[in-house]
């Protein structure tokens, strides 16, 4: 029963675009200024998977819990009109760091240094993406 469950919940379609950007938005804002703890996905600090995870599972999208490198491999790439819209994943350094864009100047992480907060696509961040992907 477990592993029909699993199966089931897996196959679940990610419907992103209905998600409303105030409800994305007002889940990621709950997780800002949290610790970075490598592996972490709970409620006090996350790592960068964990952070995009949980923001997007608060906000209603279920995704499996697991790292960048695999979470690029298993979502479809984002064209580039969808690059900028909230919501939409960018990978950066070879696809071993995700955050969740806000828009096409700013995104959000969970920085090793700073925990999770709010950068801008300036280019020490520009020159270190790796690409985009989207959620459905």
């Amino acid at each position: 029963m477990k592993l029909r469950l699993a199966a089931f919940l897996l196959a679940l379609p990610l419907a992103a675009a209905q998600i409303p950007e105030e409800k994305l938005e007002a889940s990621i804002q709950r997780k800002l200024g949290r610790p970075y703890v490598w592996g972490g996905a709970g409620l006090k600090s996350y790592d960068c998977s964990g952070f995009v995870w949980r923001a997007l599972l608060d906000a209603g999208v279920l995704l499996k819990r697991t790292t960048a490198r695999k979470l690029y491999f298993s979502l479809p790439e984002a064209r580039a009109e969808e690059r900028a819209a909230p919501g939409a994943l960018v990978f950066f350094d070879e696809v071993h760091h995700v955050g969740i864009v806000r828009n096409d100047r700013e995104f959000y992480h969970s920085s090793t240094s700073h925990g999770t907060r709010r950068d801008r696509f300036h280019p020490y961040w520009q020159r270190l993406v790796s690409g985009y992907r989207k959620l459905q």
